[in-house]
């Protein structure tokens, strides 16, 4: 195997580049507007071009010059579009195809087209598979096999791949090199409580950066999880308002709002809200919201608080060698935002395969 580069648009705190960087892949660069997340980014990829830029607002060969990349080196282009306005999160009447927010896949696509990488990955909502009659969809199908690849499409539920969440989410996986092709699913989903249960025991207002592992792993999962780190970071409970902490306490593992006593319970919010987390099932999708029980199932399926943002982050599948920088509700956004990293760390294996075949 040779060493493939790897640039990263609209990267976020670097979701994707972790996961291809645990896969064997040299991650030369990341852009994104989000300066916390760039710092994050930067933390963890100390070797890449870190570079605050809009995306759509830069031609190709500035955005390089800029970066002091030489198009010839990228290997493997990689990005996750902002994709709001395709999101099932915004109410079907707020939703139009000419929406700013459903364009930025356009100007991702002027970059494959200017550095026409060896292979192209697109991660977007699954909404946008079918969105305006499949039109998005096909728009991009169509690009890139102009530019000249082949191109597999697949919504892909993450909780098949061994990521203890619910998450459906579409990629792109297109090639000029050998067939694309995603990795098979796994037999057994991961519970939400077996990617978490080794973290230390911490309650509300507790936890440090540096805490140290006091149980060993019990499953393959955390013990890939723990690989690269002798210690906890990122592992701080929040403190709750009373009214929160009684909410939690009288609910047990897997319920929710619904099931707290009436005189406690909010006149409105998410289904989900105030639920804790259980035992046997994956969690639900970890949103930027994360930070907050109110906003859905996060709470500890056994503490009375809610999760911690290492917690979200290994439900999110970032080792715990991953480092988030920034306040607890930027910590949040960061994870909510990413693309799971296991699950990019086995497609690395597909994107290695695709490439040398092109060699044989």
């Amino acid at each position: 195997m040779g060493t493939y580069n790897v640039l990263d648009l609209f990267c976020g705190c670097g979701g994707m580049s972790w996961g291809l960087s645990k896969g064997g892949f040299n991650i030369v660069g990341g852009v994104d507007i989000w300066n916390v997340a760039l710092d994050t980014y930067k933390r963890n990829h100390p070797k890449a071009v870190v570079f605050n830029q809009d995306v759509s607002q830069i031609a190709p060969d500035d955005l390089l010059d800029k970066m002091n990349i030489d198009s010839k080196t990228i290997d493997v282009l990689v990005g996750g579009p902002p994709c709001q306005g395709f999101s099932k999160n915004t109410p079907a009447s707020w939703r139009f195809l000419e929406d700013p927010r459903n364009q930025l896949y356009k100007a991702f696509l002027r970059f494959v087209e200017r550095i026409n990488p060896k292979i192209v990955i697109i991660e977007n909502v699954a909404e946008i598979y079918n969105a305006f009659g499949g039109v998005v969809r096909e728009e991009i199908i169509n690009a890139l096999q102009r530019y000249g690849y082949s191109v597999d499409v697949k919504i892909i539920d993450m909780s098949k791949y061994g990521i203890p969440q619910k998450r459906r989410r579409c990629f792109f996986f297109a090639s000029r090199c050998g067939r694309p092709g995603f990795p098979n699913e796994k037999e057994c989903k991961l519970s939400a409580w077996e990617a978490i249960s080794d973290l230390p025991v911490i309650n509300q207002g507790e936890g440090y950066d540096g805490m140290p592992y006091t149980v060993k792993p019990i499953n393959g999962f955390q013990a890939h999880m723990r690989e690269n780190s002798n210690c906890v970071n990122n592992h701080v409970a929040n403190v709750l308002k009373p009214l929160q902490t009684k909410r939690i306490s009288s609910i047990g593992p897997g319920q929710g709002l619904k099931d707290i006593p009436k005189e406690m319970q909010v006149k409105s919010g998410y289904s989900g809200a105030y639920g804790r987390l259980d035992f046997e099932t994956v969690a639900p999708t970890i949103t930027r919201w994360v930070f907050h029980i109110g906003s859905g199932r996060y709470a500890h399926p056994r503490e009375n608080r809610g999760i911690t943002m290492r917690e979200a982050a290994r439900i999110q599948s970032f080792s715990d060698d991953f480092y988030f920088l920034g306040n607890r509700v930027d910590q949040a956004g960061q994870i909510g935002n990413a693309v799971p990293p296991y699950f990019m760390e086995q497609l690395a294996k597909h994107i290695i395969n695709a490439i040398e075949d092109e060699a044989k």
